[in-house]
């Protein structure tokens, strides 16, 4: 999401979404980002790209009493299967109201969508909580892996949680990959998913379409669905 700004141009979210939270605005904001991600994966599929979408989901939205009816709004307008929408939240949120955001994430869970874990390895939740969470992947910080090359406690505390997620049975993805040494380094300690810099900027919804179809092309995209009946754009496929 971007703000495009009469005056200041293209403003990133760092800029704008801390005051959104502040001002609850975020739960208006994050409605709009819900129904218009899950349109768009809507028409990647009709393109034949069944790609899963994440969408990251803020404190307040979350909090909000209405939220699991926001999701569902979003699903029914959309036209998307929940099977491909998955939506993410940061550890630090699973951990301000346990009961609540177990019950929220539930609830979540029963209209069929996925959840992820953000920036995993930063907050202070216990495995005795973890487990209580009805999550399906976690989400290793780019700051690890940012400094998995240079440091060796970087590298052990992503094999150390990369192995709690095998440990849980959940899905670990790694965020901020940014060199091939990094993607090397990921490979070997057994992570199964990786998004970042590596295999794409940012893109607008025009440039997604393109993007698949050079990536993909119409030849292969029977192989994709086939091989994975839920693929992940950001599955270690470099091309």
């Amino acid at each position: 999401m971007r703000w495009h700004h009469p005056v200041r141009g293209l403003v990133p979210p760092v800029a704008f979404i801390p005051i959104a939270e502040e001002t609850g605005l975020i739960v208006e904001i994050g409605q709009f980002v819900l129904e218009q991600a899950f349109r768009e994966a809507a028409s990647w599929h009709r393109a034949g790209f069944p790609i899963t979408i994440s969408v990251n989901v803020s404190g307040r939205q979350l909090d909000h009493e209405d939220f699991v009816d926001h999701v569902r709004h979003a699903l029914a307008v959309s036209g998307l299967s929940p099977a491909f929408a998955m939506l993410e939240i940061t550890e630090t949120m699973l951990m301000e109201d346990v009961g609540n955001t177990v019950e929220r994430l539930t609830a979540l869970k029963k209209l069929g969508l996925r959840i992820a874990v953000d920036d995993f390895g930063t907050g202070y939740s216990s495995l005795a909580y973890l487990r209580q969470f009805p999550v399906d992947r976690l989400k290793v910080d780019r700051a690890f892996v940012a400094q998995m090359s240079v440091s060796t406690e970087s590298r052990a505390l992503v094999h150390t949680l990369v192995q709690l997620g095998r440990t849980l049975g959940l899905q670990v993805l790694a965020e901020g990959i940014e060199e091939e040494s990094q993607l090397v380094a990921l490979r070997a300690e057994g992570c199964e998913k990786g998004q970042g810099f590596l295999y794409s900027r940012p893109l607008d919804p025009v440039s997604v379409r393109e993007f698949l179809h050079r990536r993909y092309g119409k030849a292969q995209r029977a192989m994709v669905v086939a091989a994975d009946p839920v693929p992940m754009l950001t599955s270690y496929r470099p091309s």
